[in-house]
């Protein structure tokens, strides 16, 4: 199973809006056109969070981009997201927000860490009370588990002073049930890869701009927009990769 994962869009409700001097509009669209491009027979898009830049009408602007899409868009919310007006315009089929979801061997479960008001997150009771009910519907699933705030630090000092501030109880829930295989995130603006016992550990690079890795004081990064694939196996393996909007340009510069 082919899974393709997008995150921190940070959309506006004008083509032209930018975040640190990158137009969001066009890099996600450039983004999309190369995953498609490579990957036109994926399974799933999933969508982890900052899809709009604290402006309501980018979510009108990601439905005219994604509408047409034929695979199942799922998405939950991040912390510059506007969880009512996201629900108003993601609505209807492809898309979906939150939930669990059923491929073949595998079960990826969305959470919501959303702290409306607040840039770090946390998984309310109700939502981990309905992971741990996903986790146990799911003992002869692989599952992946989705979220857009880190639940482990990034070696970063102010990017973990807003990561998820309940990770313990996250954490001691995930351990309970060894069918986990992947967690991974977005927020981060930046690639990670790690593992947490046998659960292995993905943040994925925004459709825009990046920060820096390991800088205690907030700081940009100059790497491109970027998106993940992962490949999921029957047998729970799990093959991953981050695609370089330049380094896909480069590739096809070489070849023409």
């Amino acid at each position: 199973m082919r899974i393709l994962q997008v995150t921190d869009t940070h959309l506006y409700g004008h083509a032209d809006g930018t975040l640190r001097g990158v137009e969001t509009d066009a890099s996600l669209r450039a983004v999309m056109a190369e995953a498609f491009a490579q990957f036109p027979r994926y399974d799933a898009l999933l969508v982890t969070g900052d899809i709009a830049n604290e402006d309501p009408l980018g979510y009108k602007r990601f439905r005219h981009i994604f509408e047409a899409v034929k695979r199942p868009v799922l998405c939950i919310p991040g912390n510059h997201d506007d969880l009512p007006a996201m629900r108003r315009e993601l609505s209807a089929a492809p898309f979906s927000i939150g939930g669990a979801h059923r491929f073949g061997d595998w079960k990826i479960i969305m959470l919501d860490s959303l702290e409306q008001g607040r840039a770090e997150g946390r998984l309310a009771a109700t939502e981990l009370a309905r992971l741990e009910r996903e986790l146990a519907r799911a003992r002869d699933q692989h599952v992946m588990v989705a979220l857009h705030h880190h639940p482990v630090p990034m070696g970063s000092h102010w990017l973990d002073y807003v990561g998820l501030s309940n990770a313990n109880e996250f954490w001691r829930l995930i351990e309970d049930f060894r069918h986990v295989r992947a967690v991974i995130w977005g927020h981060v603006h930046q690639a990670y890869e790690g593992k947490r016992g046998k659960v292995r550990l993905f943040a994925t690079p925004s459709t825009c701009a990046q920060f820096l890795p390991g800088s205690d004081r907030f700081a940009t990064d100059s790497r491109p927009p970027a998106y993940r694939s992962f490949r999921l196996h029957p047998d729970g393996r799990v093959e991953t990769q981050i695609h370089w909007l330049e380094a896909v340009s480069a590739r096809r510069a070489a070849s023409g």
